[in-house]
């Protein structure tokens, strides 16, 4: 039990704990684009009301934007401390999909934040490089503010911002594809799948589709990203046929976005993200490492604000 939650508990409203609790969702959501996990994010989180209980209120003239400073610091501590965890992570890593609320999936800009596609690409980025890139382009905090949360010059966080923006874009070049495209896509591919349909899945993969699983080295997964949708669609095909489960699939809002949640005889086996482009998925993201799929029984409130 974190002590925060104590202090609500205990009826106790004093300044810093309602400051903290007004914030936790944002706090939440800046520690997750930063770290990919949301555990990892709850920990960062419980570090940073630790440090916030001692802190003097009465010198504080933004509370909302000392706590995201102190969050960001937190998160940049144990992002730097978790890169090695990730080298020897068994096969490929993804994010730790979250079950979301209605109002992350209507906030077009969040729902993209938070999207497992870019994500993805954020782990390519340096920790200070993500921390600037996260806190200008998707909460819009200065330059001033985000150079106090990083350690930087306001200038040297300018030229990382301009390099870390144009590392993102060359890899997840922006394309608007609306929630209900999105949805359409995806239930052509459910049935496809339902049905182990392999023109189906060829009709609605891009050509150059990707593939990548995370089991973790706990459930089986592609060791590595497959590419291309022959290869990809008879991966499916084949992986079903050999499957002495009865394979279901129910859609779900994933990080905002539309995803699946696959079940085999009943029981949650993982989550399946994907990113449409021109109509066709050319991003499958399956999640099935069960220790990365304990929030997807609740939803969890995201926020930009």
């Amino acid at each position: 039990m974190n002590e925060y939650g104590d202090a609500t508990r205990s009826g106790r409203t004093d300044p810093a704990t309602e400051a903290f609790l007004t914030h936790r969702n944002l706090l939440f959501t800046v520690a997750y684009e930063l770290l990919g996990s949301a555990a990892d994010a709850e920990d960062a989180l419980q570090e940073t009301w630790l440090r916030w209980v001692r802190v003097d209120l009465a010198q504080v003239r933004d509370q909302r934007a000392y706590l995201v400073r102190i969050t960001t610091r937190r998160a940049l501590d144990r992002l730097r401390a978790v890169r090695r965890r990730k080298e020897e992570y068994v096969g490929p890593w993804l994010p730790e999909p979250l079950l979301t609320t209605p109002d992350v999936a209507e906030d077009v800009e969040l729902a993209e934040s938070v999207s497992m596609a870019l994500m993805l690409v954020l782990e390519t980025l340096s920790p200070t490089e993500r921390a600037v890139f996260v806190l200008r382009e998707v909460f819009g905090v200065s330059h001033e503010e985000i150079a106090a949360a990083v350690g930087k010059s306001p200038v040297a966080v300018r030229q990382i911002a301009h390099r870390a923006r144009r590392h993102v874009e060359s890899r997840h070049p922006r394309e608007v594809v609306s929630p209900g495209q999105t949805r359409v896509v995806l239930e052509s591919f459910r049935r496809a799948l339902e049905t182990r349909d392999l023109q189906g899945l060829l009709d609605v993969l891009a050509p150059d589709v990707v593939l990548v699983s995370d089991g973790g080295g706990v459930k089986q997964a592609a060791p590595q990203p497959v590419t291309g949708a022959g290869k990809v669609a008879r991966m499916i095909v084949n992986g079903l046929g050999r499957a002495p489960f009865k394979l279901t699939s129910e859609p779900a809002v994933v990080n905002g976005n539309p995803a699946l949640l696959l079940r085999l005889d009943g029981a949650i086996d993982g989550v399946i993200a994907v990113r449409v482009e021109d109509t066709r998925i050319t991003g499958l993201y399956y999640v099935r490492n069960p220790q990365k799929l304990t929030r997807i029984a609740a939803e969890t409130p995201l926020t930009l604000r």
